[in-house]
């Protein structure tokens, strides 16, 4: 019996085509989110004024809210939408800070996993071409202490969240690395808007909401992150000198 013949690979025109409809549907999300007042749901004002509602549906459809409130969060990391932090407050206004922890680390982990693989298919190649030397030292300074790096970036709290899902993208990190990293480094800072979103009906504005001091833990944390990087880069800048 002949075998069926193997499926024609995927020719530049396809791929092209396929990176056009990505940056499309992540342009058309975008614009749909704003278009529909999206940003307004998503205020703390919004959810304030809807908090009881909120509860009461969680109350009666746990396991249905606990789903809608995982894809949303997803959603609303893949496609770098505004209102990450509310989205913390409220999932630990409904479901506390164990399940609310457990649940926006995971979905805040997917979310920035989908922007990253989607970021590097539609552009890192032309990104790579048109840096050309400068950008692969680069590259290939960030990727050998790639989980380092990245985790650095997670827990100090000076770089968007956005930011920081796309840049690495445009590097040779691996997938598993960058995923192990951001489940890794986003558990601090999730734990804490979580925990704080328990008193939700007392959270008048997002400005400040986090003291001097937590963030001050959180840029140590980030520090502390970096050790093994000065550690290998001291054995091996005292393997390069010679013994006198």
């Amino acid at each position: 019996m002949d075998l069926p013949p193997p499926p024609p690979a995927a020719t530049p025109s396809g791929s092209r085509a396929l990176k056009l409809a990505l940056v499309a549907l992540f342009a058309g999300v975008v614009v749909a989110f704003f278009a529909l007042g999206g940003h307004r749901y998503l205020s703390l004002d919004a959810i304030k004024a809807n908090r009881d509602a909120l509860l009461a549906f969680t109350q009666q459809h746990f396991a249905a809210s606990l789903a809608i409130a995982f894809v949303v969060y997803v959603a609303v990391t893949a496609f770098s939408l505004p209102g990450g932090l509310v989205l913390s407050l409220t999932v630990g206004f409904l479901f506390g800070r164990w399940i609310g922890t457990a649940l926006v680390v995971v979905a805040a982990t997917i979310g920035a996993t989908l922007v990253f693989v989607a970021a590097r298919y539609v552009f890192a190649d032309a990104a790579r071409r048109r840096l050309g030397a400068f950008g692969e030292r680069i590259n290939a300074g960030f990727t050998e202490n790639a989980f380092s790096y990245l985790l650095f970036l997670r827990l100090v709290p000076l770089f968007p969240f956005f930011l920081v899902n796309l840049a690495p993208a445009f590097t040779s990190i691996p997938l598993s690395t960058y995923a192990l990293a951001t489940f890794v480094g986003v558990i601090p800072g999730t734990f804490v808007f979580v925990n704080l979103g328990q008193t939700l009906g007392r959270i008048e504005s997002l400005q400040g909401l986090v003291s001097a001091e937590t963030l001050g833990a959180f840029a140590l944390l980030g520090v502390f992150a970096l050790v093994p990087v000065a550690i290998r880069k001291l054995r091996a800048k005292k393997a390069a000198t010679p013994a006198a």
